[in-house]
């Protein structure tokens, strides 16, 4: 039996140091750049493309402002949680969803999803992409 626990403790020994977590203060006060149209801005605060390169995920935050609609085809998959204002958000096999703070969407790769919004949109989303990539 005292082998089987000096092993274990041998092998904590070799384990890595802790990983941190990262902290972004006050992320979604900051405005995403312009990614489409006049009012549509998406921009990643975090991605773990550099640590995982091959099962990366990114997150930031999707803004949408009245005025054009965004129509998106997702090439990955994304959760998004809308934080502020509303979005009409649509998809076509014919659902439609009036979103307001505190909705949750899981948009799965292969999906075409249109986004309306009468005054303006504020989401949060993590998508299976690396940085940049959307």
């Amino acid at each position: 039996m005292g082998s089987i626990i000096s092993k274990i403790n041998k092998n904590k020994s070799k384990m890595a140091s802790p990983v941190p977590m990262t902290y972004y203060a006050k992320a979604s006060s900051v405005k995403p750049p312009l990614i489409a149209n006049d009012n549509a801005f998406l921009g990643d605060v975090s991605s773990s493309d550099k640590i995982d390169p091959e099962k990366p995920i990114s997150a930031g935050f999707y803004r949408l402002e009245k005025g054009t609609p965004l129509v998106y085809d997702y090439t990955y998959h994304e959760m998004k949680i809308i934080i502020e204002g509303s979005y009409d958000v649509s998809d076509e096999a014919g659902n439609k969803v009036h979103a307001v703070p505190g909705d949750v969407f899981y948009f799965p790769k292969g999906s075409k999803i249109t986004f309306t919004t009468d005054d303006y949109g504020l989401a949060f989303y993590c998508g299976q992409r690396g940085k940049d990539a959307a």
